[in-house]
């Protein structure tokens, strides 16, 4: 498309490829509805306004026209799908742009892994920009597939679909002053760097920021987004399948702060993306809430696209990308036409065909397990014991003391008080380490659940009343390649092949949606009364995020950034 042409069409001159009448225009620079025309050359608006003729015309009757929506993070792993069966989950949703992190990938397969999800976003209809995984592995207190220092990730700064540094999980080491942390920093300066520091205040909270990190989207009170806020972050609301803080952080927002704040998912399995949606989920939800939805969308679309840098979309204006959602109803924005690029990508909820990926990528296997090693025996040891104890709705646990339920003299499950045994298998290296320890807020009554997806270094984790169905829960996943099952005793009650680094299947989105409601159905069976108890054994195996978390070296007090041991003897 020629410069030239763009401006001969706008000066009405030349038609338009196309134009869209008779349109409310929701103008996210002005805070306005604008009755108008919107007219497109190629990808491009070349003119808000009327009296412009097009080769196409397609008369919008006062419905409304909004920008395409972008979530400011996600990691599209966690939807168990490839990058193309995302799109087609999240466009019809309105969701045209993602700003991802691949760092499930990145951590099982090193530099590989993020060169895949690169290569896999290419030739689609959704608009994919990577930020460069910080962290991987996430800490020294676990084992990973892969170890990126600040030469590995600096190799990929000149990608243009790379936009800078991904979330700095390890904020211990940035405030400590950390040379390999702060090397990764200096690495992607002169870039956006994305933040990621759970109940970070005061003086270091300011260290971190002085670093250069400018956003976080881990707060889950108000009082803490404030005073991030208030050292110039941006804030980063999300709303995952896992973590719930939309409702909680909506009263942040106010007229003279909106605009330093931003819509994201980060983790979303693939039933909420299609029972509720992703962005456009949030944007509905806040303007329920309160929340003016101009203010609502502009933090679903103008707002991510000037954090980022992303100069040509987040709004509907002469020069940007077409990339539009038409709807009738702007106190319940649902989509019911999305333009990508100035083609309608996507109609009533459904996708159009979009062309195949034109090479097909493969990965190496990931699930390597020497199950001579593995054993879930725990002896009896004086004093009480460090139980996780899981918080619905929350990434963040709860470190519990309580005595130990004793048979033989090995700490067994008590499902009578809801404590279950814990496992993280090292899957990488067939090393044979296992963390073990217990979990409180599962609920399963017997049998066992286990996966593959276990953020970040995703190694198997499994939970259980048992240690025989756990065995038997474990053993499913490694036999499908890495993925997600239910197990009674000896028998395999449902499983989710993801044979792709062990986090994404193969197959097309419905089928994985069918065997996730399966899998679900099977973990309610067992007792758990979770939305998505896998989501929750997921990350309780993330030791950046307070309080208490099991990796395969075993139990880290996140708080004081360390392992501990199981048993804390009597005084």
């Amino acid at each position: 498309m020629e410069l030239s042409q763009i401006v001969r069409v706008a000066r009405g001159d030349e038609p338009a490829d196309l134009v869209l009448r008779n349109a409310r225009l929701v103008n996210v620079f002005s805070g306005e509805i604008v009755p108008t025309d919107v007219a497109i050359v190629h990808s491009r608006v070349v003119a808000v306004g009327n009296g412009y003729d097009a080769r196409e015309t397609v008369d919008l009757a006062g419905a409304y026209v909004a920008p395409g929506l972008i979530d400011a993070h996600v990691h599209i792993e966690s939807s168990m799908v490839s990058v193309r069966e995302f799109g087609r989950a999240v466009i019809p949703h309105g969701i045209t742009s993602v700003v991802i992190d691949p760092h499930e990938t990145a951590n099982v397969l090193g530099l590989d892994g993020i060169r895949y999800m690169l290569e896999m976003a290419k030739y689609g209809p959704l608009s994919v920009y990577v930020m460069v995984p910080s962290c991987v592995p996430a800490t020294e207190m676990e084992t990973s597939g892969a170890i990126l220092e600040a030469d590995d990730i600096a190799s990929l700064r000149g990608n243009p679909w790379v936009l800078g540094l991904a979330e700095m999980m390890n904020y211990p080491g940035v405030v400590a002053g950390d040379s390999v942390v702060l090397d990764k920093i200096h690495a992607f300066q002169g870039t956006i760097l994305d933040g990621h520091a759970p109940g970070l205040s005061g003086q270091a909270l300011n260290a971190y920021v002085a670093a250069g990190i400018r956003s976080d989207h881990e707060c889950t009170v108000v009082t803490e987004a404030q005073e991030k806020l208030r050292l110039g972050m941006y804030i980063f609301i999300r709303e995952a399948t896992g973590a719930h803080n939309l409702d909680p952080l909506l009263p942040l927002v106010n007229e003279q702060n909106s605009r330093r704040i931003c819509f994201c998912t980060d983790d979303r399995h693939p039933g909420d993306l299609i029972r509720q949606g992703s962005i456009d989920y949030m944007v509905r939800h806040a303007i329920e809430r309160g929340i003016d939805p101009i203010t609502a969308i502009r933090m679903g679309t103008l707002n991510p696209s000037e954090y980022f840098g992303l100069k040509d979309r987040g709004a509907i204006a002469p020069g940007y990308r077409a990339d539009m959602i038409i709807f009738d109803d702007l106190q319940h924005p649902v989509p019911r036409q999305v333009y990508r690029g100035g083609k309608l990508v996507a109609e009533d909820g459904v996708m159009f065909p979009w062309p195949k990926h034109p090479r097909r990528l493969s990965l190496r296997s990931s699930v390597n397990i020497d199950w001579e090693k593995v054993q879930f025996g725990i002896p009896a040891q004086p004093g009480k014991m460090r139980v996780i104890g899981h918080m619905p709705g929350q990434l963040i646990t709860e470190e519990l003391l309580v005595d130990p339920k004793i048979e033989n003299g090995q700490v067994v499950a008590d499902v009578e008080r809801d404590i279950l045994k814990m496992a993280v298998i090292e899957r990488h290296q067939a090393s044979g380490h296992v963390g073990l320890g217990f979990i409180h807020g599962i609920g399963l009554r017997r049998g066992a659940i286990a996966s593959s997806v276990a953020h970040d270094h995703h190694n198997l984790v499994v939970v259980g009343a048992d240690d025989r169905s756990m065995m038997s829960a474990a053993r499913a996943v490694a036999q499908m390649k890495g993925g997600m099952a239910a197990a009674d005793g000896d028998d395999v009650l449902a499983g989710v092949p993801l044979p792709v680094a062990g986090l994404m299947s193969d197959q097309p989105l419905e089928i994985v949606h069918r065997q996730v409601n399966r899998l679900l159905a099977a973990s309610r069976a067992l007792g758990s009364p979770l939305h998505d108890p896998f989501m929750a054994i997921g990350f309780s195996a993330l030791e950046v995020i307070p309080a208490l978390k099991l990796t395969d070296i075993g139990l880290v007090d996140v708080n004081a950034f360390r392992p501990v041991p199981l048993f804390v003897p009597d005084v």
